[in-house]
């Protein structure tokens, strides 16, 4: 009977479960812009985002109120990433964000 409630509890909460999303793209004005996002599509709103570059952050702020942020482009190698917590995090390297 236990094992029954313990594999029931992890198939309800496996139910639940949600993974971060994130897409950042070029305006092609010296600026990127970032959205973010749960695969349950619910808001990143308030969630932690930031630039690394050479293992320091040059930028750190929140999502928005529209889950996104808008940064300006650093030059060289970089990455955006949306830390959501443990096992939530996306990282996008900035050669791969395009127009």
């Amino acid at each position: 009977m236990k094992k029954i409630v313990l594999a029931l509890s992890f198939m309800i909460s496996s139910m639940f479960a949600h993974s971060a999303i994130m897409s950042c793209f070029d305006n092609a004005d010296g600026t990127i812009t970032c959205e973010g996002g749960f695969s349950d599509g619910s808001s990143a709103t308030g969630v932690k985002f930031k630039v690394e570059k050479d293992g320091k952050i040059i930028f750190n702020t929140k999502m928005n109120e529209y889950s996104e942020v808008t940064f300006d482009k650093p030059s060289g190698d970089y990455t955006a990433i949306f830390d959501a917590g443990e096992g939530h995090q996306v990282k996008i390297k900035g050669s791969d964000i395009t127009e």
